[in-house]
């Protein structure tokens, strides 16, 4: 078969072209979802720049995780919500490769940050008095980097092997995005190094800082556990909670979605990876906001500034 120049390729994206009534269910809730989370994450970033209370290092990678998410879900959500109301459900190679590339950054960028918030978790609560010292400003700033610094790494090893795979006739994606390893199938020759550099890209960025969470957990609970008072205990407790949480929910739908048995239906195999996708991110701002009393009281001088500039506002007219 002859093979196509790859500037003139298309994918067509399937999702669930089958079920026409349920996509325009699903873009009524992605939609409600995707400004749930704009919202969510934008307020979080926004009352960690302007309180001062809040310019710590837990709120720093809070910071980061909110802006990841914000990107991560803008990278595919947009497209999925036009396709959900197209007919043509085409995307070019060049835009399909920014999608694959971006979430594929954004998600391993979160595996890491997840452990160095949980490390950042342990030494506030296993070394309280030495805390200030060890997560110093300049440390907050190299972890994140470094976060963000190995996701843009992989995802550029696995975007620029992918890239050179060679393309060959009808080229449909059985998904509701360019998911990589969907694309890497579509290659009309051998695609072993491009599967095992996936494999090795996973076990890396989801097994290795889920290894790290643990090991940090474990020095959080030998801690605690050492603390006399059940008040004391709670309130360390209390202090990694939404970090635990976020944690759960993160590697509890990677887990599931990865080890469940194969459907066979393929719409619901792609529906979980959809909600996957769009759920965490929903979720990380609420998890992080509820019972938080920081971020309640930055949210009310936050609202008293705005009530108090209004009255001033009104009273010059």
């Amino acid at each position: 078969m002859e093979r196509t120049n790859w500037t003139d390729i298309e994918f067509i994206l399937q999702g669930l072209s089958e079920y026409p009534r349920a996509e325009k269910l699903l873009f009524a809730m992605c939609l409600l979802m995707y400004l749930v989370i704009l919202l969510g994450n934008s307020t979080l970033i926004i009352l960690t720049l302007l309180d001062s209370h809040l310019h710590t290092p837990m709120y720093f990678f809070l910071c980061n995780l909110s802006f990841l998410d914000i990107w991560y879900t803008s990278s595919f959500i947009p497209s999925v919500l036009i396709h959900f109301l197209s007919e043509k459900k085409t995307i070019s190679f060049t835009r399909c490769v920014v999608q694959m590339s971006v979430s594929y950054t954004m998600g391993s960028t979160e595996c890491v940050l997840l452990a160095v918030m949980a490390y950042d978790r342990s030494v506030a609560i296993c070394s309280p008095l030495r805390y200030p010292s060890i997560m110093s400003k300049a440390l907050c700033i190299q972890m994140a980097a470094l976060s963000w610094g190995l996701g843009f790494l992989n995802s550029l090893t696995e975007t620029i092997l992918a890239v050179q795979l060679p393309f060959c006739g009808k080229n449909v994606i059985n998904h509701f995005v360019c998911e990589i390893l969907a694309f890497v199938k579509l290659a009309c020759t051998d695609i072993s190094l491009n599967e095992i550099t996936i494999m090795l890209g996973n076990v890396l960025f989801l097994f290795v800082p889920l290894l790290l969470i643990c090991i940090s957990y474990i020095f959080i609970l030998s801690t605690v556990l050492r603390i006399n008072s059940a008040e004391g205990r709670k309130k360390a407790f209390s202090t990694c909670s939404a970090h635990i949480m976020v944690v759960t929910v993160f590697y509890g739908t990677i887990l599931f979605m990865y080890m469940k048995p194969k459907s066979k239906d393929a719409a619901f195999d792609k529906l979980i990876a959809l909600s996957y996708g769009v759920i965490t991110p929903m979720l990380n701002p609420i998890i992080y906001s509820l019972r938080n009393t920081e971020v309640h009281g930055a949210m009310r001088k936050l609202t008293a500034r705005l009530v108090l500039e209004e009255r001033r506002r009104n009273l010059h007219l």
